[in-house]
């Protein structure tokens, strides 16, 4: 049987003919190799140069190597957080003519260390609580996608910080399913799975001496059933706003705040009926809302300020009619933000006189602002829009705020 490379781009074949596919995967040369650290698979698995890609290697028989191939291609098709698929090589054979197993090829995640190098050196519990995070957002994700894994673990995922964020992809979908929608019992089949791989892996963490001695292995198991309950009831309730009553939607986002989640992405979708919403969670870390506001607006803030500002600012970009994630021909971020601060936010510091503001800064009184629309909303249980609540702060809010207290009598 000849040599045959299954690919989804016609260059790849080519490169990947530099490969030694007459040996096999474990006796490779170091020459086809690169050192980087790889986790635990029930497969041989190597990293290897294709030409300026690095690639990862699997052996594994032809009919699950391809069934994998077709589920990763699909994943990509449905923008779900995994490895890229590359080829399937089939037909391989030894020195002395004898077959060997087919191999799936997949990108290189750039960036991304599987679970047991991130824990070479302690990691700390706060760490690994947004680890578990990350990786309930891809559960999710995978679930509402229609995808039932089949075996999620640590083992099976590949993790990266990417500009403070966390982030984790499927790097082993051979077992999994995917369905037009997922039943309740699939999706508690996979949970249930989640919670005994990852307390097994911790405890064989905890065994080599890699755990940090305050984590209960069990408990962190059990937490990924707790926050991927949360994340899916937040983000699967079904909400019809009444057409540009943000005060709803922004009561959302809070409550995946809450949760510890930020918003990566939100779509409005209008309709005569009202406008429905659409959220995608991320996990992000310390300082990721400065650096990127500071990226998107030039506007240097603290944290809590930052995350303020952008929630308002996702909410804003996503009424303009040139904002179409994903979209080439739409505006970029950047442009969209720039014109948020020349439009909304500086209109909106400039409306309160100066002599009120004391030493307050633009962000924190923009803030201010937002947090008293948030309250004046909540009283009047509807979006009194940002006009009003700039007038309600400085006409009652400010007047109080600046005025100096009395002195203690005796």
């Amino acid at each position: 049987m000849a040599l045959q490379i299954s690919a989804t781009n016609p260059e790849h074949p080519a490169l990947l003919l530099e490969l030694p596919w007459g040996t096999p995967l474990e006796e490779w040369p170091e020459e086809y190799l690169v050192p980087l650290p790889r986790g635990i698979s029930r497969h041989v698995v190597r990293y290897a140069r294709a030409g300026e890609e690095t690639v990862a290697v699997k052996e594994l028989a032809e009919r699950p190597a391809l069934r994998e191939y077709e589920l990763l291609r699909d994943l990509d098709r449905l923008g779900i957080p995994a490895v890229d698929p590359l080829a399937v090589v089939t037909g391989r054979t030894g020195g002395a003519g004898e077959p060997l197993e087919p191999v799936l090829i997949t990108r290189h995640l750039g960036g991304s260390m599987p679970y047991r190098s991130m824990f070479e050196t302690t990691m700390r519990p706060a760490t690994m609580h947004r680890l578990m995070d990350a990786l309930a957002v891809l559960l999710v994700r995978l679930h509402l996608a229609g995808f039932a894994w089949g075996d999620c673990s640590l083992s099976n995922t590949l993790f990266r910080r990417d500009a403070g964020a966390y982030a984790a992809y499927l790097v082993d979908a051979e077992t999994g399913e995917l369905h037009r929608r997922l039943s309740d019992g699939q999706r508690e089949y996979d949970l249930d799975l989640a919670r005994v791989n990852i307390s097994g892996e911790l405890l064989d963490l905890e065994a080599s001496g890699a755990l940090h001695p305050s984590v209960d292995p069990v408990g962190f198991g059990a937490e990924i059933c707790a926050r991927y309950r949360g994340l899916w009831q937040e983000l699967t309730r079904t909400s019809v706003y009444p057409a540009g009553k943000y005060h709803y939607i922004e009561r959302r986002i809070r409550r995946l705040n809450d949760l510890g989640f930020d918003v990566a992405e939100m779509q409005i979708e209008s309709s005569p009926t009202g406008d429905t919403v659409t959220f995608v969670p991320k996990v992000v870390d310390a300082g990721h809302h400065q650096r990127q506001l500071l990226r998107l607006t030039g506007l240097d803030t603290e944290e809590n300020q930052a995350r303020r500002l952008l929630t308002d600012l996702e909410s804003w970009m996503a009424t303009q009619d040139d904002y179409a994630p994903g979209d080439p021909h739409a505006a970029r971020p950047e442009v969209l933000a720039h014109r948020w601060v020349r439009e909304v936010f500086r209109p909106t510091v400039r409306a309160v006189p100066r002599e009120l503001r004391g030493d307050m800064d633009p962000a924190e009184l923009y803030h201010q602002v937002l947090e008293h629309r948030w309250y004046l909303s909540e009283r009047a249980q509807h979006d009194i829009g940002l006009d009003t609540a700039v007038r309600d702060y400085v006409d009652n809010i400010l007047p109080t705020a600046r005025r100096a207290p009395e002195p203690a009598r005796d």
